[in-house]
């Protein structure tokens, strides 16, 4: 069961306490923001990545390539 209610609500009205912030901030702030923001999100999804790699999550992939290879459709990038 997720949060209750009144968490979601007090957790979408901090969101958009901070969409507001954001559409105020001058153009050079918002760029920097924005900079920081995609290196946060880049920094998350190599975390992510990582673990799934390490927990065997995309051995998967490598099985399909050697499959692929075998059968010789294996195509280059």
């Amino acid at each position: 069961m997720g949060p209750p209610a009144a968490t979601k609500v007090k957790a979408m009205s901090k969101i958009d306490e901070l969409k507001a912030e954001i559409e105020k901030l001058p153009s050079e702030e918002f760029a920097e923001f924005f900079q920081w923001l995609s290196e946060k999100d880049w920094e998350r999804w190599d975390k992510e990545i990582e673990a799934d790699s390490e927990s065997g999550g995309l051995d998967f992939l490598v099985r399909e390539a050697h499959e692929e290879k075998a059968k010789g459709t294996l195509k280059g990038l």
